[in-house]
């Protein structure tokens, strides 16, 4: 309450406070833009606290919003990123703390943008565009290549630059279209079907440097759909290095930049020619060798023909003294050198003793004799 005290009118704090708090419901609810910053979130705390900062001349808005309704937002919001609030300001009246009351909260600009895109990479993900399985071998001396680019010169001649520098005889057929703005994401997927269809063996995509606006619609989802249903692979060669719009991810290969991809799908003519070089004198000495061998061959099959009469009159020759050895040993007279004697009586052998006085002939050794039985 307010009490006078010479011509004064005077207010406590807590009269003061509550009369300012009354005013402030009287304000209407209403959206506020700013970037976000000292983000306070505890599971134990019923409230969630930040700051909305002015991004141009820094000016600061404490706000708070209840948990329950922060956490269902499901926005993973994090420090730095543009918001838009919903909410109406409010006054605690005990510690006089002013502060925004949210009742919600969008991203804005850049960090719409981050989650959009963040939200539908994970869903293509999810459906395995970007899995590495999927991802082919660029051909080693493709016949056509395509090149998707602009009219901007410095991505073109660096493409151009590199592939004709590292392999002259290479074919290029351009398709130029619109890489920015609402009419470049289709522009492109109909340049990667034309070229497709005229036969190209591999494919670039090449874009210089840019905003990340610029650089949406190479992360539009028909764009990312295209390269990798495309059916020749593809080279990615979008802005820096620093940058990855979603084709990079479906894209058979990524590359830092144009003059990269340029370089990625051709060989090197001096490289290629000093490996035909050494794959032809590797083949004049397999050649070499295979013939020195089948010469060897012939040389040792001709002597064995040469040397298999010779030996199989040998084996010959050696079986007829084995026979004769054999026949030999058994003959009679084999058994009269050692020793025995073949007694004859008339022209039977004697092989039981025989009578008295029996005429007897006697061979031996050394020759014959008569003898009579005693």
């Amino acid at each position: 309450m307010a009490e006078a005290a010479a011509e004064r009118k005077v207010y406590s704090v807590r009269a003061f406070n509550y009369a300012v708090a009354r005013r402030l419901e009287e304000l209407p609810t209403i959206w506020i833009e700013g970037e976000l910053t000292e983000l306070r979130r505890q599971e134990r705390w019923a409230t969630v606290y930040f700051t909305l900062k002015d991004p141009v001349d820094g000016a600061c808005l404490a706000a708070q919003m209840p948990r329950g309704q922060f956490d269902g937002l499901r926005l993973d919001l994090a420090d730095g990123e543009l918001v838009h609030v919903y909410g109406r300001p409010e006054l605690y009246e005990q510690k006089g703390d002013f502060h925004l009351r949210v009742l919600t909260i969008e991203r804005f600009g850049l960090g719409a943008h981050l989650a959009a895109l963040e939200r539908l990479k994970q869903r293509l993900a999810a459906e395995g565009l970007f899995a590495a399985e999927r991802k082919r071998a660029l051909p080693r001396i493709p016949s056509l290549i395509g090149l998707v680019t602009g009219n901007d010169a410095a991505a073109k001649r660096d493409v151009l630059t590199a592939i004709t520098t590292r392999f002259p005889p290479a074919h290029v057929l351009v398709a130029e279209t619109y890489v920015q703005g609402p009419r470049a994401a289709p522009s492109i997927v109909t340049a990667i079907r034309d070229l497709c269809e005229r036969g190209v063996d591999v494919l670039v995509l090449a874009r210089g440097g840019g905003s990340f606006e610029d650089l949406l619609p190479f992360s539009d989802e028909r764009v990312v759909r295209a390269v990798a249903e495309c059916a020749v692979p593809v080279v990615s060669a979008v802005g820096h290095e620093q940058d990855t719009p979603l084709v990079d991810l479906a894209a058979d290969v990524r590359a830092s930049t144009p003059s990269v991809a340029g370089r990625l799908v051709v060989p090197d003519l001096t490289e290629l020619r000093t490996w035909l070089e050494r794959a032809h004198a590797g083949l004049s000495r397999g050649a070499y060798r295979i013939v020195e061998r089948r010469g060897e061959r012939l040389a040792s099959a001709h002597e064995r023909l040469r040397r298999a009469p010779l030996l199989a009159l040998e084996r010959r020759r050696a079986r007829l003294e084995n026979v004769h050895v054999r026949l030999r040993a058994l003959s009679p007279r084999a058994t009269l050198e050692r020793g025995y004697a073949i007694v004859r009586a008339g022209d039977a052998l004697v092989r039981e003793p025989p009578p008295t006085g029996t005429e007897l002939a006697v061979e031996v050794v050394g020759g014959a004799f008569g003898a009579r039985a005693g």
